[in-house]
């Protein structure tokens, strides 16, 4: 086993993943590992049953601002044209129509604005407003039983892209590993990082590994190495644990409902399972609780790690949660576990998107859900409503919470133009390959109208032959 890196990565989840295919494809580095302390790769929160599945393009995420959704559109486009060159079968992503409902005269107005007035019907050309009849022609039950004098109205794109963020972090792995000089090592848990002015000394279970640079992508856990190595002392976190509700065959798509934009949680919405779209998934709920994984009750050390048990850490969770607005929503999804009761209380929730739906047609689904770990300032005692990077000498900590999946291909490219640095510009990075490999096979509307002409073409042309 090599025990010397020039690059070492810590997290083997797809944030991690992501750079290890990045740094390990499109650059010069020529000793790169891997670290994993799961037997898997994206075993946690990248797993399927963990996240909602979504790949977040800003276009109905309707807590976005235009800016946002711009920056968050690249990010998406990278891994959307990845997926495209790497997966026409189709076996770790599925595509299909989404759109954000709004129900009522007063959400109408709202949406209409959005796509008409604030440029989001400019930035994304694929995104269409359609009315009752339509919605009903691509989501029956989101019509069936609803009141018809009610006002609607839907901005729908066939951009819905429906990811297993697990096989594609094992993709970025295995795509990594034809590249001589790259090791991965699952199962090997980093217990301590020492910084020695030179290098990196990294303590694990199975041994020392030594690198010129290091970036730990590890979910929850980045914090709470960044806090460990003298990081990241104005930060804690807030993690928020995430639940869903199933049904059967209610949708063909993703169906999102209005955000409230003072939350920094998803609103409720409803998906097709991206391997069985019988399956229909609502959700996520947003549970606070006191681990940094998901029902791993030795995490609940970790926590207090990271939460720091001093006086701005308190002062800030008490100035969140007396938010008017987010107090009644963080008891209300506490409520959504309790057996039963949580059931009867969530269903309104799936009314929204399907009214139809009754008690006897969802059910929880057990074994799902993973932990984000919402960003706290400890200065401002606020919630940082973005990702977050610590980047100290010739290391990174990588904290992604929502939408850290979605762009972390784009957040691969940032951190290696930065890896250059590290290394003094004696590596170098080829982007124009990288974004041959991603971006630019992500299908443009004009590609899409030319592949339909050259269809049309050659379907007259087989008629005329007849």
């Amino acid at each position: 086993m090599r025990d010397e890196y020039d690059l070492l990565i810590v997290g083997g989840g797809i944030s991690g993943a992501s750079l290890l295919y990045t740094a390990a494809k499109f650059t010069d580095i020529e000793n790169i590992a891997l670290v994993e302390k799961e037997d898997e790769i994206a075993s946690v929160n990248s797993h399927r049953t963990n996240n909602s599945q979504t790949l977040h393009f800003g276009d109905i995420e309707t807590n976005y601002t235009l800016e946002k959704a711009e920056e968050v559109k690249e990010g998406a486009e990278l891994l959307a044209g990845y997926l495209e060159d790497e997966d026409p079968d189709r076996e770790m992503h599925s595509k299909r129509s989404k759109m954000v409902l709004a129900v009522g005269e007063e959400e109408v107005e709202k949406l209409e604005s959005r796509y008409h007035d604030e440029g989001f019907g400019d930035l994304y050309p694929k995104l269409r407003d359609i009315g009752r009849e339509e919605i009903a022609e691509l989501e029956p039950k989101v019509v069936e039983g609803r009141d018809p004098d009610k006002e609607m109205l839907a901005l729908q794109t066939p951009d819905g892209y429906v990811v297993d963020y697990g096989m594609t972090a094992q993709s970025f792995v295995d795509e990594a590993e034809k590249v001589d000089g790259v090791d991965v090592f699952t199962g090997t848990e980093v217990e301590e990082i020492n910084d020695t002015g030179d290098e990196f000394l990294v303590e694990t279970d199975a041994g020392w590994f030594e690198s010129d640079v290091t970036v730990v992508a590890a979910g929850s856990h980045s914090l709470q190495i960044a806090k460990e190595m003298g990081y990241g002392e104005n930060k804690s976190l807030l993690p928020v644990a995430g639940s869903f509700f199933l049904a059967e065959d209610f949708l063909n798509g993703k169906v999102y409902t209005l955000q409230m934009k003072k939350l920094p949680f998803a609103a409720v919405h409803g998906d097709a399972d991206v391997h069985d779209a019988s399956i229909t998934r609502f959700g996520p709920t947003a549970k606070l609780v006191p681990t940094l994984e998901r029902g791993e009750l030795e995490t609940i050390g970790d926590f207090f790690d990271v939460f720091g048990l001093n006086v701005d850490s308190f002062l800030s969770y008490g100035n969140i949660l007396a938010d008017r607005i987010l107090f009644p929503y963080v008891v209300r999804n506490l409520v959504y576990d309790v057996p039963e009761i949580g059931k009867r209380t969530f269903l309104p929730e799936v009314q929204k998107v399907v009214p139809s739906a009754t008690l006897d047609d969802i059910e929880r689904a057990k074994g799902y859900g993973g932990v984000r770990p919402q960003i706290v300032d400890t200065e401002k005692k606020s919630l940082d409503m973005g990702e977050a990077k610590i980047t100290g000498d010739g290391i990174i900590f990588n904290i992604t919470p929502s939408p850290g999946a979605s762009t972390c291909l784009k957040n691969a490219m940032r951190d290696t133009e930065q890896l250059m640095e590290f290394f003094d510009d004696d590596h170098e990075f080829d982007e124009d390959a990288f974004r041959d490999a991603t971006i630019r096979n992500f299908p443009r509307i004009d590609d899409e109208e030319a592949a339909d002409a050259e269809q049309d073409d050659a379907t007259a042309s087989a008629a005329a032959d007849d």
